[in-house]
């Protein structure tokens, strides 16, 4: 069983900057596209990023290009978010999640086999 943990929420300004990880556990972490997704209140969850297996190859959505960007570290079984210039708007939970698939890219929470538990971004004013 794979296992997604989440870390790196918190309380933040606008304008500042936050860095999510995400560690995996339970199987060959290179065999996964890996993807972020957020959810605020009242909406649907939604896809942040994703990166394929060797991390070379990486997709965002419209609202977070050029603000976020994913990285992943194979050695450490490891993806990461970095926020900058957060606005009100990226208040959310942010998931990670992994796809073994291997196809890419994926922007679909459909696409997706396994999720972490979320790790809340809250932006204030």
């Amino acid at each position: 069983q794979v296992h997604l943990v989440e870390s790196g929420g918190g309380l933040v300004q606008a304008g500042d900057s936050l860095r999510l990880s995400c560690v995996v556990s339970g199987d060959t972490f290179d065999n996964y596209v890996m993807g972020w997704f957020r959810q605020a209140p009242g909406k649907e969850r939604e896809f942040v990023a994703a990166i394929n297996w060797s991390g070379d190859l990486t997709t965002y959505a419209a609202s977070v290009r050029g603000q976020f960007a994913m990285s992943r570290d194979n050695a450490k079984n490891t993806i990461s978010l970095q926020m900058n210039n957060l606005r009100l708007e990226d208040t959310a939970v942010y998931y990670c999640a992994a796809d073994h698939s291997k196809r890419y890219p994926r922007a679909s929470s459909r696409d997706y086999d396994y999720w972490g538990q979320g790790t809340q971004v809250t932006v204030s004013s």
